[in-house]
């Protein structure tokens, strides 16, 4: 292929080779957050359903928990609006 560097480099100084990793690093709570969004976007599910079936498996676990997450992501989505208006809109 033209154009395109070799993830091996050969390193004129030293005499050696060495490889570029270049690949992107997701982390796990970004694949949970996606997998929630995609679980949570689809309209033929029934919300209230879902919640009784949570709230009858473990209810203090998973609310508290759920709990935190919804509320960091008010104060993420509060903190975007400060950042692009330089005051918050509600």
């Amino acid at each position: 292929m033209v154009g395109l560097r070799p993830p091996y480099f050969f390193d004129t100084m030293e005499g050696t080779m060495y490889k570029v990793n270049r690949t992107i690093q997701i982390t796990s709570e970004e694949k949970v957050a996606k997998k929630m969004a995609m679980l949570l976007t689809d309209l033929t599910l029934d919300l209230d359903k879902v919640g009784y079936h949570l709230g009858h498996s473990n209810p203090y676990l998973w609310y508290a928990r759920a709990v935190e997450v919804l509320e960091a992501a008010v104060y993420n989505k509060e903190v975007e609006q400060l950042n692009k208006w330089g005051e918050y809109k509600r």
